[in-house]
């Protein structure tokens, strides 16, 4: 039993993980830039740096996902447009991508300037937090302008099956990040320290250098001529705009409710203590890093899947999907396992604070609970916006992680006296749920589609 279902799926595990793994690379670099950040804070500022880079990311996270939602409608149709070997809308879909990601930037800015002016000194935390929060907010808003114009282009050559240069691109992007922020904070060539503020200038150089590097390589690359052939940069079509902004816009509410739930459970745990922060924040950041991993895993998942709807090979894109699950479940294992064992050891890349490495290992061990939620629902949201179908997943994500995930947190981490680990029990509920009804959306969809197709096939 065992070796035929290997068989059937062989092929498959194949396809996705070649185009999965440059994918998940580049996905690595928004997460990396945090961790980075984190890492940098940590070792060569302090725990009340520390604290104030997780403040920071706890709100900042919430804005950006919106922006990244937004950017990823453009993929599924790409993708569905050269199933369908229409390789001429590929063009006049990426220039009016690249308006709609240019008009979010300004709107997605205008919300850092509401939470610098208005938010932040009204959330409970630590004054000497929020000081040392304020100057890295707005590098960090400021940076929303290239990393828009970058993603336009990184969802334009992903949805091509373009991977490689993107996965390049963000690498050396974080190398230069690492650098630029430890001479930053550390005041090193004649520079004066900087402290928090020195990496969110390192953010914000490192994406104007990964926006222009993705630009040349796809007007350049002989590999879009075809493609390119009716792109006009100010050539914009409403319906395009629509189309685009009606699967983006559900996208970017996916990713907003779940992050705004680690968001706001990070601002929860704020009220406690700095250190409980600090250590959520270095806690949360590794489950970031596996996490953005599923997620380019669902983001090859909804190239395929897109590819197959295009081309209406429903078996195939069944088939493909289960493979897209079963590549993630073995994945997510192995970092929940990776969680568990070192969970003591983990917390010393961000800090050597022995009380917020304490705290930080507990919630790893919750970490790895959730490592395999976190994957199958990643990847039920990849499948199913390969299809198109964005509307009901969204409410799955808005019911599973704020009428379930948070009020659970807040019940146990307050009434229950369960502090910061029961706050993470709640979180790991909401992601239960969530992975649980996509997978029953997915396999309604998927079900529903061959059984049409096979009465057309009979008619």
């Amino acid at each position: 039993m065992f070796t035929y279902s290997f068989a059937k799926y062989k092929s498959y595990y194949k396809d996705n993980l070649i185009l999965a793994l440059p994918i998940v690379l580049s996905q690595l670099g928004h997460t990396l830039v945090h961790m980075a950040d984190g890492m940098i804070v940590g070792h060569f500022a302090g725990t009340v740096q520390l604290a104030a880079v997780s403040l920071v990311n706890s709100l900042f996270m919430l804005i950006l996902v919106l922006g990244l939602g937004i950017s990823y409608g453009l993929t599924p149709l790409i993708a569905q447009a050269n199933g369908s070997k229409n390789k001429e809308e590929c063009g006049h879909l990426l220039s009016n991508s690249l308006l709609i990601n240019a008009v979010t930037s300004f709107i997605l800015y205008g919300l850092v300037l509401l939470v610098y002016y208005k938010v932040i000194d009204h959330l409970g935390q630590s004054p000497d937090v929020v000081l040392h929060a304020k100057p890295y907010l707005q590098f960090m808003g400021i940076s929303i302008f290239p990393l828009m114009i970058f993603q336009a282009f990184k969802q334009f050559t992903e949805g091509l099956g373009f991977t490689k240069q993107a996965m390049m691109v963000s690498i050396w992007g974080n190398v230069i990040n690492v650098i630029l922020g430890i001479i930053f904070v550390r005041g090193m060539f004649g520079i004066a320290p900087m402290g928090v503020s020195g990496v969110g200038l390192s953010t914000l150089i490192d994406r104007i250098l990964m926006a222009i590097a993705m630009g040349t390589y796809v007007f350049n690359s002989k590999n879009f001529k075809t493609y390119l052939s009716e792109f006009k940069l100010f050539s914009f079509d409403f319906s395009r705009i629509k189309k685009i902004a009606k699967l983006g816009a559900p996208v970017a509410m996916q990713y907003s409710f779940e992050i705004s739930a680690f968001s706001g459970a990070g601002i929860l745990i704020g009220t406690i203590g700095k250190v409980e922060q600090a250590a959520h924040f270095t806690a949360l950041s590794l489950a970031a890093f596996t996490y953005m991993l599923a997620t380019g895993i669902a983001n090859a998942a909804t190239i395929k899947t897109g590819n197959n709807f295009g081309s209406k090979n429903f078996g195939s894109l069944r088939l493909s999907a289960i493979a897209s699950y079963h590549i993630v479940i073995v994945f997510m294992s192995a970092t929940a396992i990776l969680f568990m064992l070192a969970n003591n050891l983990l917390p010393y890349i961000y800090t050597s604070d022995q009380t917020v490495i304490t705290i930080a290992a507990q919630l790893l061990i919750l970490a790895g609970f959730f490592q395999l939620f976190d994957g199958t629902q990643a990847v039920g949201l990849g499948v199913l916006r390969g299809l198109g179908d964005v509307n009901m997943p969204t409410f799955i994500t808005f019911l599973s992680y704020w009428v379930i995930g948070i009020p659970v947190g807040y019940l146990l981490g307050f009434e229950f006296g369960m502090g910061v680990e029961g706050i993470w029990y709640g979180l790991t509920f909401g992601l239960l749920t969530a992975s649980i009804l996509l997978f029953i959306r997915f396999q309604n969809r998927t079900k529903k589609l061959a059984a049409e197709k096979t009465e057309l096939h009979q008619v």
